[in-house]
């Protein structure tokens, strides 16, 4: 009988393309400070819209990072994600492949609406200059499965590829695809999301959610966990990892970050936040039967923090039904607050955010949340310094889905 080792998947790379940081170390410094960097929408098309605060990415230029010929095929949530990736791979080590490595390295990415500037763009030359005007990339710049295709063709990368929708929370699900790949046989996976929904054709589908906040001051437009909760307000970018077989990375003289340990999920239906506990204390619970992890080991939780009253209750009170006693202990934090939900996005961006708090033994601040009106431990102000070996990341998406995974710090072992 084989004694060997079971394969473990570790974060050895962080691409960020976020409204508060470029790269993984801008974003980490402006999150551990609890900087908020909501501001008023400027993109143009969007002035007359109800919805006014949205964390931009701002000062991002694609071509400093992607060639020409991939730019003019692709959306900007394509370009997010590809120049992620680039990133991702540069802080892993990983160069250029030789052929006979192509395919052991996938491409897994979340995504939840796909390219709409792209699509809506086109569509206005089709209706207002006719078919023969809309270009020829219309067909695969807004899918939704863009970024996967496009990160694994100018990559070079031949293994398992595909793409997670499945509401916000696909962004935990495509970790955990890739943690699962690389527990099966592939080499590494570059994962993650990025969105980019601030266009007007976005934004204009986007009113349709009660959970959004229209309110005007960038102060207060987002504030969960408080009495003044009044919905979320969305955010462009996310982040890339890449994901890979322990050794493998050890082999090369890559860092191990972190280590993707559990995940679970539950589906509760769209909008029934009360219905929610359940379903994401189930995924709380899975996770941590998965990564074989008592509650009391968790050493921070980074929330979903919808920001509407029964919401926040319901996630509340779900840490409370999975970690005990220990639910009402433990920190939690939401650095979304100060730049926004970016969907598919914001879970990843919250995953980068925890393999750096564990790495700098510091969990980051909630921006903007001050009064915490539930029986939890939010982190406000400023970041708290803490011995921090395992975190749990908590996501949920408007159309009822509830994910959780759990990742230890790089260089301990899973029990």
């Amino acid at each position: 009988m084989s004694t060997q080792r079971p394969r473990r998947a570790a974060v050895t790379g962080i691409g960020v393309i976020a409204p508060n940081g470029l790269r993984a170390d801008a974003y980490w410094k402006s999150v551990r400070e609890g900087l908020g960097v909501l501001d008023r929408i400027t993109r143009e098309g969007c002035e007359h819209l109800p919805l006014r605060v949205a964390g931009e990415v701002r000062a991002f230029d694609a071509a400093d990072l992607i060639e020409e010929r991939f730019l003019v095929q692709t959306d900007r949530f394509s370009h997010f994600a590809m120049a992620a990736t680039v990133l991702a791979l540069d802080d892993a080590g990983m160069g250029a492949i030789e052929p006979e490595e192509a395919y052991d390295v996938g491409v897994v990415t979340a995504a939840g609406s796909g390219g709409g500037e792209f699509g809506q763009r086109e569509l206005q030359k089709l209706w207002g200059q006719g078919s023969r005007f809309v270009g020829p990339y219309q067909s695969i710049a807004w899918f939704y499965a863009a970024s996967t295709g496009q990160i694994s063709i100018r990559g070079g990368f031949k293994g398992p590829c595909g793409v997670v929708a499945s509401d916000e929370a696909g962004g935990l699900d495509a970790i955990a695809h890739a943690a699962r790949g690389v527990r099966r046989g592939t080499g590494a996976m570059v994962v993650g999301a990025a969105e980019a929904p601030l266009a007007p054709y976005s934004m204009v589908c986007q009113l349709a959610y009660p959970e959004l906040s229209t309110v005007e001051d960038p102060d207060r437009a987002y504030r969960p966990f408080t009495e003044g909760a009044c919905g979320f307000v969305p955010a462009e970018g996310g982040a890339m990892l890449v994901v890979e077989d322990e050794r493998r990375a050890r082999d090369r003289g890559a860092a191990v970050r972190a280590v993707v340990a559990g995940h679970a999920a539950t589906f509760t239906g769209a909008s029934q936040w009360e219905r929610s506990r359940e379903g994401l204390a189930h995924a709380i619970r899975g996770a941590l039967a998965e990564a074989d992890c008592a509650p009391e080991e968790i050493d921070v939780v980074f929330a979903d923090a919808l920001g509407v009253p029964a919401a926040d209750r319901a996630e509340a009170l779900a840490i409370a039904d999975a970690l005990g006693a220990h639910g009402t202990r433990v920190p939690v934090t939401a650095p979304k607050t100060g730049i926004g939900r970016a969907y598919c996005g914001a879970p990843l961006l919250d995953t980068a955010a925890a393999v750096l708090a564990m790495e700098h033994g510091q969990i980051p601040p909630t921006p903007n949340v001050f009064d915490v009106c539930h029986d939890l431990d939010v982190v406000t102000s400023d970041a708290r310094p803490a011995e921090l070996r395992t975190a749990l990341i908590l996501s949920r998406g408007l159309m009822g889905s509830n994910a959780a995974l759990v990742v230890r710090r790089g260089g301990d072992h899973a029990r």
